[in-house]
């Protein structure tokens, strides 16, 4: 089957594989790696850390499960103040493009993030906001590099949660974030939250054309949620219908089980950090649909949603035991 999109035309080729250190303290960092799709696959992740604090233990078969997440290409979260952008994006993107792959980033920062929930935070105020993706976009300026671009944000404007001038003016950020790493060479997909939570096609279709996504490569699917790959192929179709043949991507990342089957679990919402959920399908550009670019790991498996019930992490945390149960559940 053929990879189709635009992230297919910038396919890199085979991997990469650099030697390991045979050392035993510290456990040696995991050779850089690149994905048959040209993706970076980043040794220094929690996971990969994960992996080799249990090897250290003993704890084979712990590993190899773990393994299941630090083996895949998983994007960096950008979701910090400058200083962030200026160390830690700049050598992830320098780490991708000496290995000859293809970063992968989200850019979470946008104000009002997350309307105060969970996730909440962001930059200060719009001009904060433009400075940020100013400074992210010198960043990964020439470097080939996936942006899905501020989760739940389209969505949002209309939940509620953004009104009146707040929501005019995400409108006017979301779409001088989509020119600004475009300006600079990535490929963008604007978030489109998913079916669960903005289900009127008509109004997040005119969201999404609002925020600019049609000067975007497309827009995004299923970021941190649960809904079965299927579900979003006729969801973001019929998205899609309304834009003008839009493409998009679909976060697959831990829909191998599909969504909770109820909506609140133990006293939180079913959103965060569900039980009994699984991996879904690696990333790939063979999707085998006509629309779709690529499915990919756009939340990084094993890290918490938030600290929705006593003892879980905040978000963003790494989660072992949640990191285990997926892969245990994974086909």
């Amino acid at each position: 089957m053929r990879p189709n999109g635009r992230l297919a035309a910038l396919v890199l080729g085979a991997a990469l594989l650099a030697g390991c250190s045979t050392t035993v303290e510290p456990p040696p960092v995991p050779a850089a790696q690149v994905t048959s799709a040209g993706f970076y696959v980043d040794p220094q992740t929690k996971a990969a850390a994960q992996v080799a604090q249990y090897e250290a233990e003993g704890r084979t078969e712990e590993a190899d499960l773990v393994r299941r997440i630090s083996g895949q290409p998983i994007p960096l979260w950008a979701t910090g103040d400058l200083e962030q952008v200026r160390v830690e994006v700049a050598d992830y993107v320098r780490r991708a493009s000496a290995a000859g792959g293809r970063p992968l980033l989200v850019a979470y920062n946008i104000p009002h993030r997350d309307c105060g929930s969970f996730s909440g935070g962001g930059a200060g105020d719009g001009e904060s906001y433009l400075d940020w993706v100013s400074l992210l976009a010198d960043a990964l300026r020439d470097s080939g590099a996936v942006v899905v671009l501020e989760p739940d944000a389209v969505p949002h404007e209309l939940s509620g949660c953004v009104e009146g001038a707040l929501r005019d003016e995400r409108y006017e950020l979301l779409g001088t974030a989509i020119d600004t790493l475009k300006d600079a060479g990535a490929t963008v997909y604007l978030d489109a939250g998913n079916s669960g939570f903005i289900s009127d096609v008509d109004a997040l279709s005119d969201a999404l054309r609002r925020s600019g996504v049609e000067r975007a490569d497309g827009f995004s699917l299923n970021v941190a949620n649960f809904r079965t790959t299927q579900d979003n192929v006729e969801f973001g179709t019929a998205i899609s219908e309304r834009l003008g043949g839009a493409r998009f991507v679909i976060d697959t990342s831990r829909n191998g089980a599909g969504p909770p089957p109820q909506e609140d679990i133990d006293g939180a919402p079913s959103f965060c950090n569900p039980p009994g959920r699984a991996l879904g399908a690696p990333p790939t550009l063979d999707t085998g649909y006509p629309l779709v670019d690529a499915l990919l790991w756009v939340k990084r498996p094993g890290e918490s949603d938030g600290a929705c019930r006593p003892g879980e992490p905040e978000a963003g945390q790494w989660y072992a035991d949640y990191a285990l149960g997926l892969a245990e559940r994974a086909s």
